[in-house]
């Protein structure tokens, strides 16, 4: 998938998808957020897996899920080992809770954030950048008052 890319550039730790992760990279390409659900029981699991982990079916499809989450709790890394985070310090790591379901929970990075004003259930939303050619990421930005 990224075999083209200059060896000379950094990039991103990169995916490679396979038959049980490729619907999220083709969703976040999309700009779409899609989570695994259960068929049986209604139940979204992240990270996607082969077996429901709340019933055990493994009728699992697909999702599209709104983006919007709260933050549940963050850091600001000082020592990253992949030389690509090394090079854009200061950054925001999260883990949020996305609405559809308590405990779905994602680690992403935040953006457009004021470090000040960050706290524990501060709603956040879903937003896609690209980091590299043909990779973009679902990072998460605090969400606009009334959003």
């Amino acid at each position: 998938m990224f075999d083209d890319l200059d060896p000379d550039t950094t990039y991103p730790p990169l995916p490679a998808p396979d038959e049980l992760t490729r619907f999220f990279w083709e969703g976040v390409a999309a700009r779409r957020l899609m989570i695994q659900r259960c068929d049986q029981c209604g139940f979204y699991i992240h990270w996607p897996r082969v077996a429901c982990r709340n019933c055990l079916s493994t009728s699992l499809t697909p999702a599209e899920v709104s983006g919007r989450a709260t933050l549940t709790t963050w850091t600001f890394p000082s020592q990253p080992s992949d030389p690509w985070f090394q090079g854009h310090l200061p950054y925001g790591l999260a883990v949020v809770e996305l609405v559809e379901q308590a405990g779905l929970k994602m680690v992403s990075n935040l953006v457009d954030y004021d470090r000040d004003a960050l706290r524990i259930d501060m709603p956040v939303t879903v937003t896609y950048r690209e980091v590299a050619p043909r990779l973009t990421l679902p990072l998460f930005a605090p969400a606009l008052t009334g959003a």
